[in-house]
This record gives C-alpha cells, structure tokens and sequence, in this order.
C-alpha cells in the first residue's frame, strides 16, 4: 500500500482556482533517486504559465500534476546506487523533470538524486528554496550564454524580482557593473543587493538613460522583463555585445543582434557554486511572505501580480 502525503495539485489546465489540496500517493522509490522531505518550496511565476498549458507544446503535463520546481528539504531514504547523501542530510534542487508531475508544493518529493545539492548551511530553509530556479536562470543566463566577464557591464531588466536580485549580486561577485532596471520604489533594494546604477522604467526611455551612463553601451543586457523595456533596451548594446532573453525567444529582433533564448535545466555542479557564494556571505535571498500548502492557490495568485519583491514561498 503507498503512502500518502498532503499535496497541491491540479487535474486540468486552467487558474489558480484548479488547484485542489489533498491527500496524494507518495512515488515509489526507484533506482537513483532519494525521498525529500519539503521543508520549503518557492513559488515562481513559470508556475501558472503551467498551470496554464502555455508551456504543454514542449514540457508535457501528466495529470494529476503537483506544481512548483524550487525545494529545500531534508533526505528522508534513498534508493539503490543514491548514495551521495545521506540520510538526515539538507539539500536545494531545481527539480523540473522532463515531464511535469511530481512538484514541490507537497510534504515530499522523489528526485534523482543527481537534481540534488547541498542546502547551504548559513540560509534557513526558506531562504534555501528560494535560489535554485532563480539562482541557476541567473547565472546560466549570464555566465554559460552571456559569458560574463569581470570588469563588463551588465543591464539587468526586471532586475527587483526573484531573478534579477539573484543576478545582481551573482554579476557583482563576478567583478561586472551592473545596472538595474525596476520602478523607483525598488531601488535602494537594488542597490543594497549591489547594483551599481538603477534606472526606472516608469516614463524613461531605458536605452537613453543606460548611454547617458555608459556612451559605448553595455556588454551584456539580461533581459529578465521583455516588452518595451527590451526594446528601449537595445540601443544601449555594444555593436559586440550580447542579448540573453528568458521570455523572449527572438522572433520580433533584429537578426543583426547576437542573441540567446535560456530556459533554465537543472544543474546541480552550478548549485554548488551558488551554496558556496551564499556560503561565503554574497548571496543573500529576500523571503517575502511564507504561505501555507492550504494556500498555494494564493501564493500563485500572487505572484502572477509580477509585484513581488524578492521571493515567495510554501512551507507543507
């Protein structure tokens, strides 16, 4: 007989109003992968763009699907060939798998043991499950397809929200500049978190105001927002620079533009190097409310206001 754990979950595309909460079986163990237990799972906004079926033409959805892909918990048991932790063990993963079903916004999850790294040690739960998805779009975003150099500039579009923090603080310690764009009442947090210059996209021509700063343009945009914003943005790209999008994937840009679509893969070697920089003091997660499994519907509401400051997240 499996065990049951309590869940959020969905049996149809829809809103937030399609999320039930109920009692679910817990997977069976199988070669490779570990029993966590959620000590705490952020909430992004991919999530209702699942929810949805906006993203069913290439990440396939298995109902009953439980949401979320962000975790922080602790190793429960492990199955045969897992043994690169041990039980009693805290640890993050990004867990999305190739076909969506078995999320995070439940008491457990099973997961290839390879998704997996250590928590970092200095971060509580909450704060833990908050860098995976974020953390890892940051730095594949800017480092594998950007190829962040120190001493380059960097403008970071929607850079107060759960990515663009991570992406500041991740191009700081990387020796860029960075430049954030969000409204007026976001930047001393951004500046706090280190950005070096922060533009607001309320009545600016963004692109004018980056050149006023930086007459030659920027190294790398990071475009984490899109719409008008990007496309003010791109008069402000060095004639050698890079364009890394995880919204836009390129069909209203000039073919002129070296550009790059990311959408985020798990990588457990890249949380490593994020739990050591947490470790070491320079990567600090902004946890702005702490919801309940009862209240997952709600959490999702809320991120979908793309008002949030910092991160989101369920504790079962």
């Amino acid at each position: 007989m499996a065990k049951r754990m309590k869940a959020a979950f969905y049996e149809e595309f829809g809103g937030t109003d399609k999320i039930k909460v109920g009692e679910v079986d817990i997977p069976e163990l199988k070669e490779g992968e570990v029993l966590v237990r959620v000590k705490a799972a952020a909430v992004n906004p991919v999530d209702n763009a699942v929810l949805a079926g906006w993203l069913s033409s290439f990440l396939p959805v298995h109902f009953p699907a439980i949401p979320g892909w962000d975790i922080a918990g602790v190793v429960e048991d492990r199955a045969f060939s897992a043994r690169r932790f041990n039980v009693g063990d805290e640890v993050y993963a990004y867990a999305r798998r190739p076909v969506v079903q078995q999320g995070t916004f439940a008491e457990y999850i099973v997961i290839p043991e390879s998704y997996l790294a250590h928590k970092p040690r200095n971060l509580s739960f909450e704060e833990a499950s908050g860098i995976p998805l974020v953390g890892l779009t940051a730095y594949q975003s800017m480092f594998d397809a950007g190829n962040l150099q120190p001493g380059q500039s960097v403008l970071i579009l929607g850079a107060s929200g759960g990515i663009g923090t991570l992406g500041i603080q991740l191009a700081k310690n990387a020796g860029a500049t960075v430049i954030g764009v969000a409204s007026q009442r976001n930047h001393a947090f951004m500046q706090e978190l280190g950005a070096d210059h922060t533009i607001d996209y309320n009545g600016t021509d963004v692109g004018q105001a980056v050149k006023e700063i930086f007459p030659e343009g920027v190294d790398l945009i990071f475009d984490a927002a899109s719409g008008e914003t990007l496309q003010q943005s791109l008069k402000a790209l060095k004639p050698s620079g890079k364009l890394v999008s995880i919204l836009n994937q390129g069909q209203d840009l000039d073919k002129s533009i070296n550009f790059q679509y990311v959408f985020v893969e798990p990588n457990s070697a890249e949380l490593e190097i994020l739990r050591q920089q947490a470790e070491a003091g320079n990567l600090k997660v902004h946890v702005s409310e702490t919801y309940t499994l009862d209240q997952a519907a709600e959490a999702l509401d809320q991120i979908a206001t793309h008002h949030t400051k910092g991160k989101i997240v369920i504790v079962p």
